[in-house]
């Protein structure tokens, strides 16, 4: 069943799509029909910079258990890496 409960968050990286890196801004996270996948209704996380236009996405398409496995290895990933390394002051 479709939501339409859209959650946005600010974020800080960057992406890869058909023209190459860009810089990510924001990223959208909501469950709805899928565009590709073979599934009746899936989790859609976009990852976008709107400043530099609609070939600036990267679009996944996720079932619930994959969506929910990735938020898991995320925090996983982030909670075991030594305090800081992922912190945005060590940019270079």
């Amino acid at each position: 069943m479709c939501t339409y409960q859209t959650e946005k968050v600010a974020v800080d990286g960057s992406g890869k799509g058909a023209q190459g890196w860009f810089p990510v801004s924001d990223a959208t996270v909501y469950v709805d029909h899928p565009v590709h996948a073979p599934y009746g209704h899936t989790v859609n996380i976009d990852f976008l910079n709107p400043a530099l236009g609609p070939s600036s996405r990267v679009a996944l398409e996720l079932t619930e258990e994959a969506a929910l496995a990735l938020a898991d290895a995320i925090r996983a990933s982030v909670v075991s890496a030594p305090a800081g390394i992922a912190s945005a002051n060590q940019k270079v």
